[in-house]
């Protein structure tokens, strides 16, 4: 929309105006009044002249994506198979064609995607071989009757633990209270825009509790939808619901769950109304239930999750949550040093940390080292010393010089500079109050620092450096 009213020369504020109106496009929107809303005349000439131009380049390509891990592997050689171009990352080349062009010809695509939690949770494991004689793996941790981790879980203490950390994850744990690993499962599951838009979050949650009989029209449909109290959750459950419901072909399944898959293209999954309508009726249920099915299904159009990636997603959810509560030190450590990740800031996850009974040691140069590290006991945990990965704007070569230098420690910051630290870093070592080990508070190393920018370069091997 953008594109087209700035070539048929809106104004900027009117193509603002227009955006405004828009959540996403499809044949109700153009028909609307929301133009109106906006403040626009919809029967000005110019501007249905562009809205009929944008509805004719609706699900046209904008420009060419790449895919952030896809990679593509054949039988023979790729350059024999199909067009392929550089990008513009050295040593790296695309296919001109899209997914759906090699799925039609049977090309193998795999997605190679990095989960963040899955080094954090490596480094975990490390630790604690390192400093508990653990040896942990993430099947060897019991995920089914530790009711001290559920019961964590359930009262939402989740703070950068794997995918139940949002606001929104917080607020439907203590609702739900997982019990066993499958609860994670429907957890990591619910808190999405196709369960949400397709109305089957609170209907689940009142079977859970009782507040809602859990019912089922058939004996076939009681076996698909048993462990989800009757609402459907996961793209499997679409998929047999429209087989065994309303005569669908496994074929025409598949591509039902495609078109869920493609949650970007808003109104795939629409196309599939009638035919599962009238097969549903036609096997003996109501139309009235029949519709409902269909409004549940198509809110995974809105990005629904298959069980199978919901129940992988869970293992990781368990072993984070497990690690954080029996072993707080290990998991702030691990997490600190696999930033960036998930929702929260450093100073948040180490305020949590000490909220576990962790004591947090702040960054000192004569002890740090880049990486957050654990140190000798307090009390029931190891105590976590802070790293100078910690401190914004500072580079680990920054700090090499520094800690290959320390030996038994720096008297003062003239020998630190000695070193080769630039005076940048020492400026933002004394800002993160890193010299305290030296006599000298923040405000009293800011100061010093900020005097050694005028001192006398020493001219000879072994001349201080000092006037």
């Amino acid at each position: 929309l953008r594109d087209v009213a700035k070539a048929m020369g809106l104004s900027t504020d009117t193509i603002d105006r227009l955006n405004a109106s828009i959540w996403e496009f499809t044949d109700e929107w153009f028909e609307s009044n929301r133009v109106t809303e906006q403040g626009l005349n919809p029967r000005d000439p110019l501007l249905v002249k562009v809205l009929d131009l944008t509805k004719q380049m609706m699900g046209f390509p904008r420009q060419l994506g790449q895919h952030t891990g896809g990679f593509v592997i054949t039988r023979g050689k790729l350059t024999d198979l199909c067009p392929i171009f550089h990008a513009r990352m050295e040593d790296r080349t695309n296919i001109e064609w899209n997914k759906d062009d090699i799925d039609a010809l049977g090309f193998l695509k795999i997605d190679v995607l990095a989960l963040g939690m899955l080094t954090c949770i490596r480094k975990g494991f490390d630790l604690a071989k390192k400093h508990y004689d653990l040896d942990l793996t993430l099947a060897s941790i019991n995920k089914e009757d530790d009711a001290k981790v559920y019961e964590m879980i359930s009262h939402a203490d989740t703070i950068g633990v794997f995918q139940i950390e949002s606001r929104a994850q917080q607020q439907m744990l203590p609702r739900l209270r997982p019990q066993c690993f499958y609860d994670l499962v429907i957890e990591v599951a619910i808190v999405r825009p196709g369960p949400i838009q397709g109305d089957m979050v609170h209907p689940y949650l009142r079977r859970r509790n009782g507040e809602e009989p859990v019912s089922y029209p058939s004996k076939e449909l009681e076996d698909i939808l048993g462990k989800t109290l009757g609402v459907p959750l996961f793209q499997e459950q679409a998929m047999k619901i429209a087989i065994v419901a309303a005569g669908f072909t496994p074929a025409e399944a598949d591509e039902l769950r495609r078109s869920m898959a493609t949650f970007k293209m808003h109104g795939m999954v629409t196309k599939f109304e009638k035919q599962l309508v009238d097969g549903m009726t036609s096997r003996g249920y109501t139309e009235e239930f029949a519709r409902r099915v269909f409004k549940q299904l198509e809110g995974f159009g809105s990005y629904g999750f298959p069980e199978s990636h919901a129940a992988s997603f869970a293992l990781l959810v368990y072993v984070s949550c497990w690690m954080k509560c029996y072993y707080p030190d290990i998991f702030a450590c691990a997490i600190l040093n696999s930033l960036p990740m998930g929702f929260y800031q450093p100073a948040q996850l180490v305020i949590d940390a000490r909220n576990h009974g962790v004591e947090v040691r702040e960054i000192d140069v004569n002890v740090s080292l880049w990486d957050n590290f654990l140190q000798e006991k307090s009390g029931k945990y190891c105590a976590l010393r802070l790293g100078f990965r910690q401190i914004d704007g500072i580079k680990e070569k920054d700090i090499e010089a520094l800690v290959l230098g320390r030996g038994s420690g720096y008297p003062n910051l003239h020998s630190l500079l000695d070193t080769g630290v630039s005076m940048g870093a020492m400026e933002k070592l004394a800002d993160a109050d890193a010299f305290r080990s030296m006599g000298l508070d923040r405000r009293q190393a800011l100061w010093e620092v900020s005097a050694l920018k005028d001192r006398p370069v020493a001219l000879f091997e072994g001349q201080p450096s000092e006037s």
